[in-house]
């Protein structure tokens, strides 16, 4: 009996720890609030309910240890469905997405999406601590890979990196740590 409730505090505890492990996933307006009070830099994931390699990002970029560790101490975190139905107000600016069909499996793009220029999925967009944005990065993502954005922009080694050339050497010369 005793060792039947010991495993099951075990798989409670394991289960509920992997759960509240996560990025924590804010709405861009809350993001502008928070920003008032910590300013941080953003990273937005841009996605659509559909799109395979939006969810393989998901499961297995954004589910990574590492990868939320760095997120979490570093940005915040905005996810935003490019086809969603929801008002979204940006910097005093309201977007809508007028021609939204909840039966349709692709929806119309969202106002928002267009006005940041996203035309394919995923699209990680990084912004500077004004919300300006720094960078869109198109298409999937392992840890490894997008370990490289995450530091290359968090800690404003971007800055340093003026041309294409210099690009290739940061990228050359980079080595993962995330597992």
């Amino acid at each position: 009996m005793k060792k039947s409730l010991l495993i099951l505090l075990l798989v409670t505890f394991s289960t509920t720890v992997a759960q509240d492990h996560k990025i924590n996933w804010l709405s861009i307006e809350e993001v502008e609030v928070l920003q008032q009070k910590e300013p941080r830099k953003v990273l937005m994931d841009v996605y659509t309910t559909w799109c395979g390699p939006c969810k393989m990002m998901m499961r297995n970029t954004f589910t990574n240890k590492d990868v939320i560790n760095y997120v979490n101490n570093n940005f915040y975190a905005v996810k935003f469905d490019a086809e969603s139905g929801e008002d979204v107000t940006f910097k005093g600016t309201s977007y809508k997405n007028p021609s939204y069909n909840p039966n349709a499996r692709r929806k119309s793009p969202h106002q928002f999406a267009q006005a940041l220029g996203i035309n394919s999925y995923p699209t990680i967009i990084y912004m500077d601590e004004e919300m300006n944005i720094i960078a869109p990065i198109k298409g999937y993502q392992t840890p490894g890979q997008i370990e490289l954005y995450l530091r290359l922009f968090a800690e404003n080694i971007y800055k340093e990196v003026e041309s294409q050339e210099a690009f290739q050497k940061y990228q050359s010369n980079f080595k993962p740590t995330f597992q």
